[in-house]
């Protein structure tokens, strides 16, 4: 007999898990930078139109597929079809990738937590150079927070090519992460603004991508997590909760971002102006407290037309204050999370305690999604006899934490940062949407939508309605063929793919040319998830063909 199957100790712990594995950074940090990018307010309509035709019915597939099949992702999809045992094995890869790369981030906000402490906070001012004669060069031309960011956390490399040595300290940090996440997977399921941006193909596509990879579709870890529930369980009303919940809070990370972001804007360009004011009022010996922000452009054409010649020499020196190109400037990822952010707590009364909160939050949104990245490895793993008959789940999952956390010290390098960002932006994108379409394909068209209707009929007790019929089997595969074409397409127009490295000398980020090797890694990370698919199929298929060939013809 099937030895029994650990089970949530009530649906609502298991909706917990779900909001706690779908609600991570990408809500904190992508979709209020797609809001900014696509017309504000007017990117909700593609991103509320994809989460109804393209969220919300996925969310609910995998759940339901989960919940029936009572396994992770590989058995699940070995029992619709033994030719799909690949669609499993490939959201266990992606899942190992994202699993590499994504608990550097914890690690980072360990760092910036345990700084938190100190007054003044270290990333509010810039260090005194070795003559201690002025503040440091490089920080002078950055920011004192991009400078902490880019020198002091990740002593980052002029390129990536200059790989450097590993950071004990971001090395340490990781350790801790991984060491949190060990500890609670060993608790197992008893713990854990332009109109016309609408007709831009971009906005709709991005709002797509957005909810895909926001509800974390495609990587197994909802199909784990929906195998350990009751049968009966009702998932159709779990995934429209989780789906609700996840936008809401996309929204709501959007609205205190920009906030931020004004209050980031308007400091920045006050400063900008001061330091005109200062540097103008020492120059040609102006009388303090005439020169201020409101006569500063008459007080200008004033010195430019009478002092042509001391004006031409100053002018170099005048920064360009703008408050509309302040607020007009973009920033996602790391770049918000690390520098925009930290530029605002600086700023704040009582600084030291939001910087706790904030990256105190940071934590449980990263901790959170890396427990569900972890048991879509993790589930599957244990599931399978050969595995669990030699070794413990502990040992099972003290092995993954380990053997990610020494890959993991990659990221921990002076060009960690370049590789994050290669594993950020190529690990996934490509790999996901070709594994969810299969999933929908072989759902609806290999193990039959009557059929699978019945079996959630039987399940459940509830039917399938028109609305997640049609979704299933014609709007949401065909949406990610568009989506799958137009990544295609956009990264064959792009030419040579490119990167930002930091230049201590500018104190700014420059565009370079990724190098032949960096290529190749993100063609095997592309390659080896998606070619996963038709591999285990083509092995199956033969193994079934020699297994019949070796079957001998009867009497």
């Amino acid at each position: 007999m099937e030895k029994a199957r650990p089970l949530w100790a009530n649906p609502l712990q298991f909706v917990f898990a779900c909001i706690s594995y779908a609600v991570g950074l990408g809500n904190v940090w992508r979709f209020p930078y797609l809001c900014q990018m696509y017309g504000g307010g007017d990117f909700l309509v593609p991103y509320l139109v994809m989460l109804i035709v393209e969220g919300m019915p996925l969310l609910y597939l995998e759940l339901a597929v989960g919940q029936r099949m009572r396994q992770g992702s590989i058995g699940a999809w070995k029992t619709i079809s033994p030719y799909l045992g690949g669609v499993g094995l490939a959201s266990v890869v992606v899942s190992f990738f994202l699993s590499m790369y994504y608990n550097i981030i914890n690690a980072w906000a360990f760092w910036y937590l345990f700084h938190s402490f100190q007054d003044p906070l270290p990333w509010s001012v810039c260090p005194l150079n070795d003559n201690h004669t002025g503040y440091d060069e490089e920080c002078e031309k950055a920011s004192s927070t991009q400078y902490f960011w880019y020198r002091k956390t990740l002593n980052i490399s002029p390129s990536i090519q200059d790989s450097g040595r590993v950071q004990w300290e971001p090395a340490l940090c990781l350790v801790l992460a991984w060491l949190v996440v060990y500890l609670c997977v060993l608790r197992g399921t008893q713990s854990t603004g332009k109109l016309e941006q609408l007709a831009n193909p971009k906005a709709w596509i991005n709002a797509a991508t957005q909810i895909f990879f926001s509800l974390g579709l495609g990587f197994g870890s909802l199909i784990a997590f929906a195998s350990y529930n009751e049968p009966s369980n009702n998932c159709q009303k779990h995934a429209v909760i989780v789906s609700l919940i996840n936008s809401s809070t996309s929204i709501f990370a959007s609205i205190v971002t920009f906030s931020i972001y004004g209050f980031k804007a308007t400091f920045n360009y006050e400063s900008c102006l001061n330091k005109v004011i200062l540097l103008l009022t020492n120059s040609f010996d102006l009388e303090d407290g005439f020169l201020t922000a409101s006569n500063l452009e008459q007080v200008k054409d004033y010195l430019a037309s009478t002092f042509p010649g001391k004006y031409s020499e100053v002018l170099p020196q005048m920064r360009n204050c703008s408050l509309q190109a302040e607020l007009a400037t973009a920033v996602q990822g790391t770049g918000l999370s690390f520098i925009v952010y930290t530029e605002a707590i600086k700023n704040m009364e009582v600084s030291q305690l939001w910087s706790v909160l904030y990256f105190f939050m940071l934590l449980m949104l990263g901790i959170g999604s890396m427990l569900g990245n972890t048991a879509a490895i993790l589930t599957p793993l244990t599931d399978s006899k050969v595995v669990s008959s030699h070794l413990p789940k502990e040992a099972i999952s003290g092995l993954v934490c380990l053997v990610n956390c020494v890959i993991g010290l990659v990221f921990t390098m002076e060009s960690g940062n370049y590789w994050f960002d290669i594993f950020n932006d190529y690990a996934a994108t490509l790999s996901l949407l070709l594994i969810v379409l299969v999933e929908t394909i072989a759902v609806c068209y290999v193990y039959g939508l009557r059929r699978f209707e019945s079996d959630l009929q039987a399940m459940t007790g509830r039917g399938l309605n028109w609305y997640w019929k049609a979704m299933w089997a014609g709007v949401s595969p065909l949406l990610i063929v568009s989506l799958f074409v137009f990544y295609l397409s956009d990264y064959i127009l792009t030419g040579t793919l490119q990167y930002q490295a930091w230049d201590a000398f500018q104190g700014q980020l420059v565009t370079k040319d990724y190098p032949p090797y960096a290529l190749a890694v993100i063609g095997l990370l592309v390659a080896s998830s998606i070619m996963c698919i038709p591999l285990v199929a083509l092995g199956t298929f033969i193994t079934r063909c020699l297994k019949r060939g070796d079957t001998p013809p009867a009497a």
